[in-house]
């Protein structure tokens, strides 16, 4: 199979059009665009704010506020920029929004009494000039630290740029990545299913900067046809932190065969992550684990070099080179070089599969059943690969403490099997009345826990539409969640600028909230990775005492309440 060029990409950007986002920071990052995370690709870069929160955020060209949101989780709060050059820049995890826009979306929060909002704009409410104060950057949403998220986006079809490949962020990097280990697999069908031996695993060390070899002299053994997997990293100047690369090749005997490159994405793409990735490897991995291969759900925007689905094929006897370079985003490279010689087939697809196995294509529908207890409906699509299942049922021996367990586990899809679809999935139980509407699946980790994997229990049965894999039974949440206030009662709170209270839950997860003061409903922000819950006052004190009453359910519908005083 010839190698195909690179797919069309939108037209380059100017780096020129832009300026820095952020004010007052040493210009140092956390994460890089398109690092592989579990589930998905980063969609932006992040940039330190010196371990604080407040630094100012700027326009970084001409345009208007197109979208502001608040929430629990993701981006936090949000400010989306659409620039007249044809792009969008997304502003991510803001401590607070300038005063004018933060004021509107106070009173609109009270007006919807809603303390989330995802609103949009046009062109005439908030227009903006290249350098206009924005927002301060924070810690909100899924933040585990102060940073800003930033983003370029095409705006007609919200396609994200690698901003500092194309020039409009220019981080200081002279340091090449590193390759770690390199893994081969040897491949093989069965009934068109692709069906993959274990993994041989070769360390590597660094001869002179940039330059790696395997620890061992002899040739790396292979079969009649498989492929590599490299398990990289790299590193910035003035940071601790590991990030992504941007671009692996592969070639044998100094053909190219394989090039993987992280341009950009579309959002209905990110999830590919699973598949551009080595997913069993990479979910047990800080490093990138990159298959050079493509999988039958890998897009091919994210190869611009391949040659049969990147399969190395070796006579039995022959011996062949093999180079892989890896490049970071700044333009560093390092490279391995190592020989592989053929080796008879040690793969045997059908000592390998089991009789009773099932074969799931990844390009149809497919049903799986444990008796008739138990179905799962795994769309077409979902799958990254065809493969072969047998869904499996165990016993639940785990005690949760506020949680029971209503079923005994069942398995359809193995844990390291990502989906890029929901399945639906519907499990019988006896529950008891007093449970019903508590009642939901639940997926076991990898360490061995249980988390809620979504569902409602109706007609003797937990119905739900889940990416969840491995392990799945039905229980029911029993505790409501935690409130603790981070103020003594009666506290006199004249000179906060806010009040803060603690708020957990044991399973199912903080699902709404409802604060009044004095029986006036009032804006609050939950902070998931804190866990706490604010009320910032927007009137001045008054030297009295005031009442306040929080309310807090979980998805499983358990109710908490809180109610005390305080004198401002």
């Amino acid at each position: 199979m010839a190698a195909f060029g690179a797919p069309a990409h939108a037209q380059a950007l100017d780096p020129s059009d832009y300026i820095y986002p952020v004010e007052g920071v040493a210009g140092l990052y956390s994460a890089n665009f398109g690092e592989m995370r579990p589930g998905h690709f980063h969609a932006g870069i992040d940039i330190k704010t010196d371990g604080v929160e407040g630094k100012p955020l700027v326009a970084v060209a001409d345009g208007y506020v197109s979208r502001l949101s608040i929430a629990p989780g993701g981006y936090g709060r949000a400010i989306y920029l659409t620039l007249r050059n044809g792009t969008t820049a997304v502003y991510g995890h803001l401590q607070r929004f300038r005063d004018d826009i933060e004021e509107y979306l106070r009173a609109e929060r009270r007006r919807q009494r809603r303390n989330s909002l995802d609103l949009s704009f046009g062109p005439e409410q908030w227009p903006v000039k290249q350098g206009d104060r924005i927002g301060y950057s924070g810690n909100s949403g899924s933040s585990s630290g102060p940073h800003l998220h930033f983003e370029i986006r095409d705006t007609p079809t919200q396609r994200v740029r690698n901003v500092v490949r194309e020039g409009i962020v220019r981080p200081t990097d002279d340091i090449p990545p590193r390759i770690l280990r390199v893994h081969y697999v040897e491949v093989d069908t069965l009934q068109g299913i692709p069906v993959h031996g274990p993994e041989a695993s070769y360390s590597v060390v660094r001869d002179a900067d940039g330059r790696y070899r395997l620890t061992r002299e002899e040739p790396v053994p292979t079969g009649p046809r498989g492929y590599f997997i490299a398990e990289v990293t790299d590193r910035r100047n003035g940071v601790g932190n590991t990030f992504g690369v941007w671009r692996v090749t592969a070639s044998m005997d100094g053909e190219p065969y394989f090039e993987y490159r992280m341009d950009g994405f579309t959002f209905d793409l990110s999830r590919c992550c699973d598949a551009v990735s080595c997913y069993p490897m990479q979910r047990r991995s800080r490093n990138e684990v990159i298959r050079l291969a493509q999988l039958e759900g890998a897009p091919n925007l994210f190869y611009t070099v391949m040659r049969e689905r990147g399969l190395v094929r070796v006579a039995e006897g022959s011996t062949h080179r093999i180079r892989i370079e890896v490049e970071d985003d700044c333009g560093n490279r390092s490279q391995l070089e190592f020989s592989i010689r053929g080796t008879a087939p040690t793969l045997h697809p059908a000592e390998v599969v089991d009789s009773l196995d099932i074969p799931l294509y990844a390009d149809r529908m497919s049903v799986l059943r444990y008796g008739t207890e138990a179905v799962a409906r795994i769309p077409a699509g979902a799958l990254h690969e065809s493969l072969f299942v047998r869904p499996e049922r165990t016993q639940v021996a785990e005690k949760l403490h506020g949680v029971v367990f209503f079923s005994p586990a069942y398995r359809f899809l193995g844990p390291d099997t990502p989906l890029r679809q929901a399945a639906v999935v519907s499990i019988e139980a006896q529950v008891p009345r007093e449970y019903h509407l508590r009642a939901t699946l639940a997926a076991r980790t990898s360490s061995g826990g249980w988390v809620p994997a979504g569902g409602t229990y109706s007609n003797g049965a937990v119905n739900a539409v889940t990416r969840s894999t491995g392990d799945l039974a039905v229980v029911a949440d029993t505790l409501p969640p935690t409130i603790r206030p981070l103020f003594t009662e009666g506290a006199d709170l004249s000179k906060a600028a806010s009040i803060r209270l603690r708020v957990g839950d044991n399973f199912s997860g903080i699902a709404a909230w409802t604060m009044t003061i004095d029986g006036e409903w009032v804006p609050s922000e939950r902070y998931p990775m804190r866990g706490t819950l604010v009320h910032e006052f927007d009137t001045p004190p008054q030297r009295r005492r005031h009442t306040i009453r929080l309310s807090v359910r979980d998805a499983a519908g358990n109710i908490a309440r809180y109610e005390g005083s305080f004198v401002r």
